[in-house]
């Protein structure tokens, strides 16, 4: 699994952070280390960032998020004091969504390039929800296969896809081998990579929008099932306080 490091100038900022992207997830948290509040204060200290990453050499790459300019300049310098070699990528994405994209990423077995890219674009929801338009970084065309399934369903939960039920999908879509997106056909957005927090997010889709649910390869239609299942249960959240986004 794929390590997380969050550098930031607030020891109370990273943690929250952190708290707020594990409850995206269930089962088993990817490994994060915190390098924040330099000297008990407020500021960054690159040993304690190169301490953090060495603590992950045993994880398959580390994505390191950070809040600030600073805190990407004492990243850089922690690259050159540690004292491992695994993969490491800096993000550039900013420090709350990105480190979401990343744990859910990380959690759902997606490779170090992949958690950096969904880490990198984590603002592209915020630019194209509401727009109108089909996202950009949806999937442009869909790989052939053997096996085709697909099905169109309604969302019934009152928020319909954000950040908690767009997790919940990336976490089920990794227990299958075929590709599987979703297509909201109400507003024409998509289709969105199900396997993409942020290419879900970028659907906008909303309470009764109607979605098209693809998937291709050797368990097409066991996926389909699955996601179909999860949507007309409303996500888990039908209840009369259902968790809001």
């Amino acid at each position: 699994m794929i390590g997380i490091v969050l550098v930031s100038h607030s020891l109370a900022l990273a943690q929250s952070t952190m708290v707020l992207a594990l409850e995206m997830i269930q089962g088993q948290p990817p490994p994060i280390r915190i390098a924040a509040g330099a000297d008990g204060g407020f500021g960054t200290d690159a040993t304690a960032i190169a301490q953090a990453i060495d603590d992950l050499a045993e994880t398959q790459g580390v994505v390191v998020m950070t809040d600030l300019g600073s805190a990407q300049l004492s990243t850089t310098l922690a690259m050159d004091l540690r004292t491992t070699n695994h993969p490491v990528l800096i993000s550039i994405g900013p420090f709350i969504e990105g480190t979401m994209a990343a744990v859910i990423g990380a959690r759902s077995g997606r490779t170090l390039t992949e958690v950096a890219y969904e880490a990198d674009n984590a603002l592209a929801a915020k630019s194209t929800v509401g727009s109108g338009a089909a996202a950009d970084v949806a999937s442009s065309n869909m790989p052939r296969g053997t096996e085709v399934a697909s099905s169109q369903e309604v969302l019934i939960n009152q928020f319909g896809i954000h950040t908690r039920t767009a997790s919940a999908l990336v976490q089920l879509a990794a227990e299958y081998r075929s590709e599987i997106w979703l297509s909201d056909t109400t507003s024409g957005r998509g289709p969105a990579n199900a396997s993409s927090l942020i290419e879900l997010l970028s659907l906008g889709a909303q309470n009764n929008d109607k979605i098209l649910i693809k998937a291709q390869g050797i368990d097409a239609t066991q996926a389909v099932q699955a996601i179909k299942n999860l949507v007309r249960q409303g996500f888990g959240q039908l209840s009369p306080n259902p968790v809001r986004p």
